[in-house]
């Protein structure tokens, strides 16, 4: 009886957690105060939280903000890594010309900027030829410039043989910091067999913030496990477990945390709130 009970608990447990294509309500206040962390963060000089902050208001239906002010940014922006992130965003933002720039630094001989230039194209996409990205995944310098460009070419190109490499380089990488990033693209990219891959790789994770990585992937693929995860991330002392909770919230469609994210709107950490505030218009939505 105690064990039917307790898999009565858990599945109870798991169904609260899991996504859901319902909506959160906002009353005005909370769609204001979303809108105020944003505008913010995007005026923020902290660089990455302020695109995270143009994402966000980018995927509430603000973009023409966006690009009004970051079109001014990237002309004067000289600094390669974050010329893409400005370029992503104002892609994101419905300005497709700009992914020339990324296109233009991946391909370029100062490889300072490859790594942020293939992440960013597998975010938004490009016009044009995707050979810089497929030089990228063929080339065996940089492991984590190829999983970015496999990222990429999976996501936009529907190229098995670059999701294949990712599926693989799960299931054998000994490096944390590659499989976890490996997990990061399959949680958004992959299907439901992808996570059991990534559940077989927690116990080989080092410390919070990985193994946050793989059970944020999880929930993203509608793990009751991974959701749980979330769940209790939400509340970490990790920074990093935290921020990247309230995002992955956003993207598992996990309505049930709306409470938690409206309390990180008043988080002394910026990227969290950015990334609560985010998430909380994502499912309102």
């Amino acid at each position: 009886m105690i064990i039917k009970i307790t898999k009565l608990v858990t599945l109870c447990l798991g169904l609260c957690c899991s996504c859901s294509t319902s909506k959160i309500l906002l009353d005005a206040p909370a769609r204001q105060k979303c809108f105020q962390v944003l505008r913010e963060g995007l005026k923020s000089d902290a660089f990455w939280p302020s695109m995270h902050a143009a994402e966000a208001l980018t995927l509430a239906g603000n973009s023409k903000e966006v690009r009004r002010l970051l079109e001014t940014k990237l002309q004067a922006e000289t600094d390669d890594r974050r010329r893409c992130g400005l370029a992503r965003e104002l892609v994101r933002a419905g300005d497709m010309a700009k992914s020339a720039v990324m296109l233009n630094i991946l391909k370029g001989n100062n490889s300072y900027g490859h790594v942020h230039a293939a992440e960013s194209l597998y975010k938004v996409g490009w016009n044009g030829n995707d050979a810089p990205l497929r030089a990228a995944f063929e080339q065996k310098k940089n492991d984590i410039l190829r999983l970015m460009a496999a990222g990429a070419l999976a996501k936009h190109s529907e190229d098995a043989k670059a999701m294949a490499f990712l599926r693989e380089h799960m299931r054998t990488s000994t490096d944390p910091a590659q499989f976890r990033i490996t997990a990061w693209l399959l949680g958004r990219i992959g299907g439901a067999k992808d996570a059991a891959l990534i559940k077989a790789r927690l116990k080989d994770t080092p410390n919070a913030l990985t193994r946050a990585y793989l059970e944020h992937a999880l929930a993203a693929l509608g793990d009751a496990d991974g959701q749980a995860a979330l769940v209790s991330n939400l509340e970490s002392e990790d920074p990093g477990s935290k921020v990247y909770a309230a995002v992955f919230a956003g993207d598992a469609r996990m309505t049930s945390v709306k409470r938690q994210l409206t309390s990180l709107l008043n988080s002394n950490h910026l990227d969290t709130r950015i990334r609560a505030a985010q998430s909380l218009l994502v499912l309102a939505h």
